[in-house]
């Protein structure tokens, strides 16, 4: 997990475009934003956007979303 404001391969978590789900709404619940560069995913709580966050390859990612695509 990264702090807030910590470099990321030449970036700032916070020069970061978040992505909400299309599905969430602002009623408070459980969710997660995402932002993407070339070669890695960050994934937060969009409850607590300067807390820790997951950052993963995007490889991984990719294989995530083909395996849930599929349930």
């Amino acid at each position: 997990m990264e702090s807030n404001g910590r470099r990321l391969s030449g970036r700032r978590k916070s020069d970061l475009m978040w992505f909400k789900s299309s599905y969430s709404d602002n009623t408070g619940g459980e969710c997660i934003e995402v932002a993407t560069t070339p070669t890695t995913v960050h994934i937060r709580d969009s409850k607590n956007p300067d807390g820790p966050h997951l950052r993963i390859p995007a490889t991984a990612w990719t294989d995530f979303l083909t395996t849930f695509a599929r349930a």
